[in-house]
This record gives C-alpha cells, structure tokens and sequence, in this order.
C-alpha cells in the first residue's frame, strides 16, 4: 500500500533569515528606511561579511520586534505570523538583497489575509527596487547622415 503524495510542500526559511547582529547593522547602514500600513522595512544590498568573503548564497530576510511592540509572549505571536506570511512567498524574495521587517503592534490583531497581503505588497515592492539597477550612460553617438 502506497501514500498517497503530499499535495503542499513546506519549505523552511531557515537558509533566508538574517542570524547575526553584524549583518543586521550592515543592512542598517546601507539600506533606506520605508513605511507600509503595519510595519517598517529596510532593504539593502548583499554585501559579504568581510574582505576576502563571499556573498550569501541567496536573498535573506530578518525580523526584529522591540520591546516597545508589547510583552514577550505578544512579540513572540507577532514574529511567528510574520514568519508564516514570509514563508508562504518565499519565491517573492529579492534576489541580492537584505530585507528587515520591523512589525508594529497593529500586526497582532490585523486579519492574517490582510498581513499577508501586506506582506506580498512589500516583498514586490522589494523585488522591483532590486531589480532595478542604474544603466551606466552610454555615451551620445552622432546620427550618421545620408
């Protein structure tokens, strides 16, 4: 007797998180600060830990929930919905870059498709603007007369 397939694979988030509080700084430093609705955001470029290093492998995101934002056990709640929203468009990530989330309290009681949907607006709105990149100018070629 077979099982039968799983029809929703999880995936882990484990390798897109931000760990360590140097790369946080970093991104910190390089980034810009942006507002939304629920929650400020920071995206920076990928930069390697120190000279001689490589980059990360791929696009990682990082949480941070102050004690202003409430208690423990509420800071707690926040992350894990904000880590499920994440999770479920990792695919929407920004190639190259460090996205920082920092969710007010207004995340502990909004409808989680509304946070979702938040979420999504922020990771697009992340994607694009890492997409885009300055074109070196090309220099003005004279037009070629008949």
């Amino acid at each position: 007797m077979t099982t039968p397939p799983k029809t929703a694979q999880r995936q882990s988030m484990a390798a897109a998180r931000l760990r360590k509080h140097a790369d946080y700084q970093r991104a910190y430093a390089a980034g810009r600060k942006r507002q939304s609705a629920s929650m400020s955001w920071f995206l920076a470029p990928q930069q390697p830990a120190y000279d001689g290093a490589e980059l990360p492998s791929g696009p990682r995101v990082g949480l941070t929930a102050g004690k202003v934002v409430g208690k423990a056990h509420e800071r707690n709640r926040i992350k894990r919905r904000m880590r499920e929203a994440l999770r479920r468009h990792i695919s929407l990530f920004p190639i190259g870059c460090d996205l920082i989330l920092h969710p007010r309290r207004a995340v502990l009681t909004i409808d989680f498709k509304k946070l979702e949907a938040e979420v999504v607006r922020i990771l697009q709105q992340a994607k694009t603007e890492a997409a885009r990149k300055p074109v070196p100018s090309l220099p003005i070629q004279p037009a070629a007369s008949l």
